[in-house]
């Protein structure tokens, strides 16, 4: 790159912006002569926020533009959200790197000061998510309660809640954590009873698969155990061919030279879900990604996934600007 800047493309969210400039700094302080740049680039996903997200197609939702950016050589790199990457990206793009996890679970906020977890919500308490994931464990942990559709950036959701929409809402607690908004917590939502999103709380840098010099520098901010187990997790829901239209979460943990994932299934309702654990070493998360999603499929999490896949197809909308 000799003295070229390094050229960043990211989303415009708040949330975003914090994420990538947190790269930045830290590759900033593996070379303090490093030049960096940062363009903003606006994603289907950021452009449609009127629509449920498994409504719109979930291929890139985040990060199709982001991708092409790439592509075209207009950046040398993307810094995404780990759970809004496919498990399957466009040829000539790779993922170099995987930062250091946050905390990877949800939390429950609620209005007003509310402190709490979901068995101290109200009788038909109206919770608030985007995610089918998050839907279907709210109806499996509590039947009674109303979950209405949430969308828009972190600011935005807040705003909602505090606007008297929801009685709580549903986070991921990295995105609060990093924005400052620890006090706004009202409980977090533990894995042993609810598990998170894959990959959710790790950052992915995304580049061009022959960016040979790029892909060097990201080696400063790479976290091998959280890459171990972003890839366990990963692994399982490609197995599952599962994405934003189905209700999947998973967990994996490392130990030591030891990784264990849980992951789990839901339908829509959250009437049924089908929950295993497995694990194995670090070097073997792959293996233990798939494994794990075939004894779930063996459980019926295939057929599961299919009805589901059926009942939702024909909502789908286009992926398309509108």
């Amino acid at each position: 790159m000799s003295g070229a800047p390094l050229r960043i493309a990211s989303r415009g969210s708040r949330l975003a912006l914090w994420q990538s400039r947190a790269v930045e700094a830290a590759l900033r302080t593996a070379d303090p002569s490093l030049h960096v740049t940062l363009d903003v680039v606006k994603t289907l996903g950021d452009r449609i926020l009127d629509v449920p997200l498994a409504k719109i197609g979930d291929k890139g939702l985040f990060t199709k533009e982001l991708d092409e950016a790439l592509l075209r050589d207009d950046a040398d790199l993307a810094v995404h959200s780990l759970k809004d990457v496919p498990t399957r990206l466009p040829d000539g793009l790779t993922i170099a790197a995987v930062t250091e996890r946050e905390d990877p679970r949800d939390v429950l906020i609620g209005r007003d000061g509310f402190r709490g977890g979901l068995a101290d919500l109200p009788a038909g308490a109206r919770v608030g998510t985007s995610s089918l994931r998050r839907r279907a464990q709210l109806h499996a942990a509590r039947p009674d309660m109303e979950v209405l559709d949430l969308r828009g950036n972190l600011d935005t959701r807040l705003a909602k809640l505090d606007a008297g929409g929801y009685d709580a809402i549903v986070l991921a607690a990295a995105g609060v954590h990093r924005l400052g908004w620890l006090e706004r917590i009202s409980a977090y939502l533990e894995p042993a009873d609810w598990l998170p999103a894959v990959g959710q709380g790790a950052l992915a840098i995304v580049t061009r698969s022959d960016a040979a010099r790029v892909i060097e520098r990201l080696a400063a901010v790479h976290h091998a155990a959280t890459a171990a187990a972003t890839l366990a997790e990963r692994t399982f829901l490609r197995a599952l061919e599962g994405g934003c239209q189905v209700p999947i979460g998973a967990l994996a943990t490392v130990a030591g030279g030891s990784l264990v994932l849980d992951g789990l299934v839901a339908d829509l309702a959250g009437e049924q879900v089908l929950r295993e654990r497995d694990g194995g070493r670090v070097d073997q998360a792959a293996d233990i990604g798939r494994r794990l999603a075939g004894r779930l499929i063996a459980l019926g999490a295939g057929e599961m996934l299919g009805r589901i896949r059926s009942a939702t197809s024909d909502q789908v909308e286009p992926a398309a600007a509108p």
